[in-house]
C-alpha cells in the first residue's frame, strides 16, 4: 500500500516567481514517486514522458520488480520461491487475490478449468476459416474475442461473484484456442480436452496427441513448461499489461481486454524476443560462426546480441537465471544435448567477463534461456510468443480486475502537440 508523506517533505516546483508543491508518495517498498495528477490545473502544464520510461501511471499491490537489484516478486513472494515449489494454477489464484489460496479453493478453482477446458463446436469450425500459414498470436487474438460471444452470461455481469468463473473459462480455453491454432496450421485433426489431466498436461495433449496416438509426456517435460508460466505470468507494467489495464479502464470486459493484451505481447519487441534469441543461436549453429567473432561485431554496432539486456533490470533477470538452471538439469534429465544451449551459454560467458557488455548492464534476461526450454519440450518456433501468452494471462486478468475494484476513471494521457499551427482549408483545384 502506497502512502502520501507529510506535505514538510513535499517536492517544490519553481516556475520562475511561483512555486508548486507536488505531494510526495511512498510505496510499500519504499519506492518514492511525485504525485503531478494536479500539476496542469495548478501551472497549466503536464510533464512530458515518451515511452512513459518514468512514469507512474497506477498504484499497484500486484508485482514488484527492484532492477537494480535483480528482484522479482508476485504479491511479496519471491519469484524463486514460487518456481520452486508453486504450480502454475496457484499462482494465478495469488496473483487474482493477493494470498495463496487454500487447499479447498484451489481444488475448486481446478475444478472449474476442467468443467471448461472444451470450446463450443461453432469455434472448432471457426478453425477451418484461417488459412494454414495463419500467424498463431493472430487466431489467438480473434478466438479471445469470439469466446466472448459464447461466454454471454458471464459477459454481462463480470462483477466481483462471476470474476472466477469469467477468469476460469478463459484461463482454460485458452489451452485449447492455442493448442487448435497449432493444429490447424500443420493440418492435423483437433483433439478434445481431457479434464482429469493437470493444466500443463492438458495443454500438451492438445499440442501434441492425435486420434492415433495419445502424447505422454515425461515429467521434466511438464515441469519445464509449468516453469515457464509461472516465470512469465506477471512483471509489473510491461507494454502488454498496461494495453490491459488502459482497456479496462473504458469499462471493456475481460476476454476484450485480453484479446488487446495478445495483441500487444506480439510485437517483436515484447513477445517475440525470445524467437529472435533462437534464430540467432541457430544462425550461429548453421554459419559456424564463432562467439568471439560474433562479441566483437556486436561491440562494432555491426550486430544485436538478442536476449540481453533489460528496460527494468540492471542486473541479472532472476527469471533467466531460473531458466539456465533448469534448462540444463531438464536435458541431462532426458538424457539429451542442444547445441543452441552450449552456444547460449559461451555468449553468456563471454559477454559476462567483457567490460563492454557489464558497464552497459547487459546481462542475460528471461528470453535468453526461455527458448531453448520451450525447443525442449517440443514446441515450435511459431508457437513460442503464444506461449508467452498463455503464461502472462493471469497477470493480465488480476491487472483487469484491480482496475474494476479500484473505481479508476478512464486513462487519458495528455500530449504535446507538434503539427502545423492554424491554416485554411484550401480547395481541390487550387491545392
Amino acid at each position: 500500500m502506497s502512502t502520501t508523506v507529510e506535505s514538510k517533505t513535499n517536492p517544490q516546483l519553481n516556475l520562475g516567481d511561483r512555486s508548486v508543491e507536488l505531494p510526495l508518495v511512498v510505496g510499500s517498498e519504499n519506492e518514492l514517486a511525485i504525485d503531478i495528477s494536479s500539476l496542469r490545473e495548478q501551472t497549466g502544464m503536464i510533464t512530458l514522458d515518451e515511452g512513459y520510461r518514468n512514469t507512474g501511471s497506477v498504484r499497484s499491490g500486484i508485482t514488484f520488480i527492484d532492477g537494480e537489484k535483480g528482484i522479482l516478486r508476485y504479491r511479496g513472494i519471491p519469484i524463486e520461491q514460487l518456481a520452486e515449489s508453486s504450480s502454475f494454477v496457484e499462482t494465478a489464484l495469488l496473483l487474482f487475490y493477493g494470498d495463496l489460496p487454500s487447499s479447498d479453493h484451489l481444488a475448486r478453482f481446478r475444478e472449474l478449468l476442467s468443467e471448461h477446458d472444451m470450446i463450443h463446436e461453432g469455434m472448432r469450425n471457426s478453425f477451418l476459416g484461417y488459412p494454414p500459414h495463419g500467424h498463431p498470436m493472430a487466431i489467438l487474438s480473434s478466438m479471445i474475442n469470439t469466446l466472448s460471444c459464447y461466454n454471454s452470461d458471464v459477459m454481462e455481469k463480470e462483477d466481483e461473484a462471476s470474476f472466477e468463473l469469467s477468469a476460469a473459462r478463459l484461463m482454460s480455453k485458452i489451452r485449447t484456442v492455442a493448442a487448435y491454432a497449432y493444429k490447424t496450421s500443420i493440418g492435423q485433426p483437433l483433439i478434445y480436452p481431457e479434464p482429469e489431466l493437470s493444466y500443463c498436461r492438458n495443454f500438451l495433449h492438445l499440442m501434441f496427441s492425435t486420434p492415433t496416438r495419445r502424447h505422454e509426456p515425461l515429467q521434466d517435460a511438464v515441469r519445464a513448461l509449468t516453469l515457464f508460466l509461472i516465470l512469465h505470468a506477471d512483471h509489473e507494467q510491461n507494454c502488454s499489461t498496461a494495453t490491459v489495464r488502459m482497456v479496462a479502464s473504458s469499462g471493456a470486459s475481460l476476454f476484450a481486454s485480453c484479446a488487446a493484451g495478445v495483441c500487444a505481447l506480439w510485437g517483436p519487441l515484447h513477445g517475440g524476443a525470445n524467437v529472435a534469441v533462437m534464430e540467432q543461436l541457430q544462425r550461429i549453429h548453421d554459419s559456424g560462426t564463432s562467439v568471439k567473432s560474433l562479441i566483437e561485431r556486436v561491440k562494432q554496432r555491426e550486430e544485436k546480441l538478442y536476449g540481453f539486456g533489460h528496460g527494468v533490470y540492471k542486473n541479472y533477470d532472476p527469471r533467466a537465471a531460473i531458466l539456465r538452471q533448469h534448462a540444463a538439469k531438464m536435458l541431462g534429465n532426458m538424457g539429451r544435448t542442444d547445441p543452441l544451449l552450449d552456444i547460449a551459454r559461451e555468449l553468456e560467458e563471454a559477454a559476462l567477463t567483457d567490460d563492454f557488455f557489464v558497464s552497459r548492464n547487459l546481462y542475460p534476461n528471461v528470453d535468453f534461456y526461455s527458448g531453448i526450454l520451450l525447443r525442449a519440450i517440443g514446441i515450435p518456433l511459431n508457437m513460442y510468443t503464444v506461449m508467452f501468452a498463455i503464461g502472462r494471462l493471469p497477470g493480465w486478468m488480476a491487472h483487469w480486475k484491480e482496475v474494476r475494484d479500484g473505481g479508476s476513471r478512464i486513462y487519458r494521457p495528455r500530449q504535446v502537440y507538434t503539427g502545423p499551427t492554424t491554416r485554411d482549408y484550401v480547395s481541390a483545384e487550387w491545392r
